[in-house]
Formats: structure tokens, sequence, C-alpha cells
């Protein structure tokens, strides 16, 4: 089962497929506890909502007894116009990846369900997840043997580096072996932490609210002066910590979907450009695309 699982995996494009048994995680509980109590989570109220769940896959897919962790790459093979409003290169896709991964997660759910039947799944429950849902995913990555939480709090997967979307599977079914986590090998680097201009950064440990990603998607209050001269150039999301990894420019190379293709504004637009854009045009040419998050928060469309 976890061979076929595997292949299929592959066969509808993920990158990478790994498999860890479902259990609650309670050291990550903790520390999301007390994360969440010294109010680094900022204006994400969302993040303190399905504690149980989040920390424990069986209460938010009853029956779940396996994980299995999707990675995708998005490694860009061409960078943006270098005179322009800084975009995070997760959000260069034409398209949402939210879509580009559904779509995959629902091939592959048909061929496990063609090959081992419905009730591999609680039917009557959401069973595939990405980013929007309570799910640890970095820590399912981790358990899954595809990678470890660097010191940017970022997964750090071997052969592609940090630049990969997570997505999860709950299975209820139990697998013979899972596979085994991957140590820790940040060593003694803290290139990540040093580079952080907004000083976001503690060893595994993320300050939201400081942070220039969570600055320019997530908060809907205005940006604290003292932070504003820091965003360094950036308008949606921030690669600064994941571009000095080591690991990344070891592993990081171009990704081959093309689902992910850039948006033709994103490599050519330069700061004129987005200075002149009305909300009608940045409602136009980014329409499907994930920086329309971004944009609607900072009251741009």
């Amino acid at each position: 089962m976890k061979e076929f699982i595997q292949k299929a995996a592959f066969s509808v494009g993920f990158d990478a497929c790994g498999f860890a048994k479902a259990e609650e995680l309670t050291d990550d509980a903790a520390f999301l506890r007390s994360w969440l109590d010294a109010g680094m989570n900022g204006d994400m109220q969302y993040l303190e909502r399905n504690f149980e769940k989040r920390t424990d896959p069986r209460r938010m897919v009853p029956g779940c007894k396996t994980v299995i962790v999707l990675l995708l790459n998005f490694f860009p093979e061409q960078v943006q116009n270098l005179h322009s409003h800084k975009i995070a290169k997760y959000a260069y896709p034409e398209t949402d990846y939210h879509y580009v991964i559904r779509e995959k997660l629902q091939k592959l759910e048909q061929k496990i369900a063609d090959e081992f039947g419905n009730d591999c799944f609680a039917s009557e429950f959401q069973h595939s997840f990405i980013d929007s849902a309570p799910v640890l995913e970095r820590r399912w990555a981790q358990k899954a043997g595809l990678g470890w939480i660097g010191k940017h709090t970022q997964l750090i997967a071997p052969g592609f580096g940090s630049y990969v979307f997570i997505a999860t599977l709950m299975l209820n079914r139990e697998l013979n072996a899972y596979d085994e986590p991957i140590r820790d090998r940040c060593g003694t680097c803290t290139k990540c932490i040093a580079a952080c201009p907004t000083q976001a950064l503690q060893p595994g440990i993320l300050d939201a609210r400081k942070c220039i990603s969570y600055l320019t998607i997530e908060t809907k209050s205005e940006v604290p002066e003292e932070l504003k001269e820091k965003l360094s150039g950036y308008m949606v999301g921030c690669d600064i910590c994941a571009d000095v990894c080591p690991w990344n420019k070891k592993w990081s190379v171009s990704h081959l979907h093309d689902e992910l293709k850039p948006s033709e504004a994103i490599l050519t637009w330069n700061d004129d450009d987005w200075e002149r854009a009305d909300g009608e045009q940045l409602r136009r040419t980014f329409r499907k695309s994930a920086i329309m998050r971004a944009l609607k928060n900072q009251r741009k469309v």
C-alpha cells in the first residue's frame, strides 16, 4: 500500500511523499500553547481555535491512523524584475497554489480509493489538507522523513530546501512501517537569524508580530512605524531567511510544474508599474494569484 501511494503521488505531480503514524503531538502542543500565550501569533487568532485538532489529527479526522505528507517544489527558474516591489517566491505562480495542490490531492485520493476502496478515508470528513487547515504540516513532514525544521522554523527538505508547499492526507489504515524522522542538520549555523531585518527569529521560534511575511500578508493592522523601514522592499511575503540558508543554496532547484508558471507581471513589472496600478488592474492581473489575499489585507483591491 505504501509503495502504491508513493508511486501514485509522483504520478500526479508531487515531488516527495512520506508516511507518519497518527498520534498526539504532545511536545508541539506544549510549545504552541506557550507561543500563543506569549502573543506571538499577533492578529492570527485562528491559530488559537481548534487547538486539540491542531495537535492531534485523530481529533480532526476520526479514525485516522496514518498521515501521508506530500511536498511540491515551487522554486522558480526566473526571478522577478530587480527594480520592483519584492514578492516572495511562493506567490510567483499565476494560479494560487491552493488550487494546484487541491487538484493533485483529489487525483491521488481517487487512485487510492480505486485501488483500496473508499473505506480508506472517513467519508463524512474532509481528509486532505493544504495550509489553511489546523494541521502542523512541518512537524508531520519531519515525522514522515521528508526534512527537518530549521532555525527559521521552515521545513528543510533534502534535495529541495525550504521552497516547498506541504500537503497532508489522512488515511484510516495503519501501515506495517513508517518513515523515520530526519535529524536536525542546522548545527551551529545562525545565518537565518542574523539576516532577519526585524529580529523576528530566535532558534526555532518565530515572533510573527515582527515577521515581514506576517506584516505584508496576515495582519490587517497598520504596520508599526519602527518596522516599516525594515520591510526590505517586500510587498508580499519575505524570503530573506530562506535565501541565506546554506542548505537552500545547495539544494534549491527550479520546479518542473507548468501549473506553477509565474505571472508575467511578476517577472516584468517595475516599481512604477506597481505604483500606477489601481485596484481594478490589480484584480484583473492577479485574480487567480495567491497575491490577492495580501493585496486585500493591504486594502489595495
